[in-house]
């Protein structure tokens, strides 16, 4: 993401919120740089504006008295017609808060929606793959995803025969992810509310209560009622991953929240069923890009629920 950053920072315009913008097809990235601390800096949305730290600290204010840090390798999904408010509390001159922003069509959104419900349609108990504006997307992103953005960063601010087509890959691609994480969390919180709604929500739901135990794929077999072959199919079909991914990725979004209360490493590790702490701090690095210990001190004081 350097060039296109530098591009902003030689002669900016503004010292809050200065923006480099770079136009494809029905898509808009935009690299926001700020020099100075500021609050409440408004930000509108006129079609769905999907974001992502790149450095630096944001406190994010938004509808119903939302007010959340945004931090790197976050992803924040802001739908049409949305406004929130932004504070800058760390921003300087030599060290600027900066973050990128990709305006993406709703038709743009819809088209892939559709192409979804075509070429994998979900269970008729778990409605269909849709953009759901009422429905906050504000979680950490891996490696992949922070990968994507990298690339799309290099993507608009270069000048190629193929730009505009790999544009629209990397934004489709975009798309894809983001629906995939706000349809497992909506499958997440209907198998929390009946977890009897069908057999991959009871196995779903089977592995949401048992993070400490090794996964039995026989038995979630059993659960969902399938063959081993047809469950693995429509897991990754739902969730977008394999079973043992799906434990691994929800035992980090455990990890994450009990560190930023301040609970100990060795403790949180240990509860979710790691028998070595090498191995859980490894994992943990790849999806959040710090070590556990460093993500406890750098957010953990920070928090009204410390646990010491």
């Amino acid at each position: 993401m350097q060039n296109a950053m530098m591009r902003g920072r030689l002669r900016p315009r503004e010292l809050v919120e200065n923006r480099v913008s770079f136009a494809g097809p029905s898509s808009e990235l935009s690299i926001y740089d700020t020099y100075l601390p500021a609050e409440r800096v408004g930000l509108s949305a006129g079609e769905l504006l999907y974001c992502g730290m790149i450095s630096g600290r944001k406190i994010i204010h938004g509808a119903d008295e939302y007010t959340a840090e945004f931090l790197p390798q976050e992803s924040f999904v802001m739908a049409p017609g949305a406004h929130i408010e932004i504070d800058f509390p760390d921003a300087r001159t030599d060290c600027p808060t900066s973050c990128l922003t990709i305006e993406i069509s709703r038709d743009r959104v819809d088209q892939i929606c559709t192409r979804l419900n075509d070429s994998a349609p979900l269970e008729r108990e778990f409605s269909e793959w849709r953009y759901r504006p009422d429905a906050l997307i504000h979680t950490p992103h891996g490696q992949a995803t922070q990968s994507l953005l990298q690339r799309l960063v290099a993507t608009f601010s270069e000048n190629s025969q193929d730009r505009d087509l790999l544009i629209d890959l990397g934004v489709s691609e975009l798309v894809v992810r983001m629906l995939r994480q706000q349809t497992r969390d909506f499958l997440l919180g209907l198998c929390g509310q009946n977890p009897e709604i069908n057999g991959l929500g009871a196995a779903v739901y089977h592995i949401q209560q048992q993070l400490d135990q090794p996964l039995d794929i026989e038995r979630l077999c059993k659960i969902a009622c399938m063959s081993r072959s047809r469950f693995f199919s429509e897991f990754k079909k739902h969730m977008g991953c394999t079973p043992l991914e799906f434990q691994q990725q929800l035992r980090m979004r455990e990890a994450r929240e009990r560190l930023q209360r301040g609970e100990a490493v060795t403790r949180v590790c240990f509860d979710l069923g790691y028998r070595h702490l090498s191995h859980f701090s490894r994992r943990f690095h790849q999806q959040f890009g710090v070590s556990p210990k460093q993500y406890r001190e750098q957010t953990a004081a920070e928090s009204p629920e410390r646990v010491d």
